[in-house]
């Protein structure tokens, strides 16, 4: 089970779950959806809770983010060059996805700095959805909680791979 948290503005259009206990089973843990707006184009900024990985989609069908999630954290992780056996094991344990509200402020203050930082990463009217890759490749490169000691920053482009070596291989 994986568990999706939108913010308040989305959490109507993601039709909530009923009880939702504990936290997900993936490696790398719940995952908190947020809509911005770029260049008058509405994008969903989703954000893993432990690595602090990025999704960038373009916000067409809200509703079925949480069929597509599976999907779209598969091919992100593939872009991040993690392998297949690992991607695989991340993927079944993100059967269901359940809908719940946010628990996480840190995870919140994360996605508003990534949000402030995407208009500069595409220039206006110069991009596309092929650009959206390449935004989340900028934002896997951000160190996270920079201000804690530096074992404790998180740069989701060496922390992401790590979490699903840590969780799979144990298993």
């Amino acid at each position: 089970m994986v568990i999706l948290r939108p913010t308040r503005k989305l959490f109507r259009d993601l039709r909530p779950s009923r009880d939702v206990d504990g936290a997900s089973d993936t490696a790398l843990g719940d995952w908190y959806v947020n809509r911005l707006v770029v260049d008058r184009r509405p994008l969903l900024l989703i954000v893993s809770s432990k690595s602090l990985l990025s999704l960038l989609i373009p916000a067409r069908d809200v509703r079925s983010l949480p069929t597509q999630l599976a999907t779209l954290t598969g091919n992100r992780l593939r872009r991040l060059g993690v392998g297949e056996a690992l991607v695989q094991a991340e993927l079944a344990a993100m059967t269901p996805v359940v809908v719940a509200p946010t628990t996480d402020r840190s995870v919140m203050g994360t996605i508003v700095d990534f949000a402030k930082n995407i208009p500069y990463y595409l220039e206006i009217g110069g991009w596309d959805e092929t650009t959206l890759p390449f935004v989340e490749a900028r934002l896997a490169e951000t160190p996270c909680h920079a201000a804690r000691r530096f074992e404790q920053v998180i740069f989701p482009e060496r922390d992401a791979p790590k979490l699903l070596v840590d969780r799979w291989h144990a298993a």
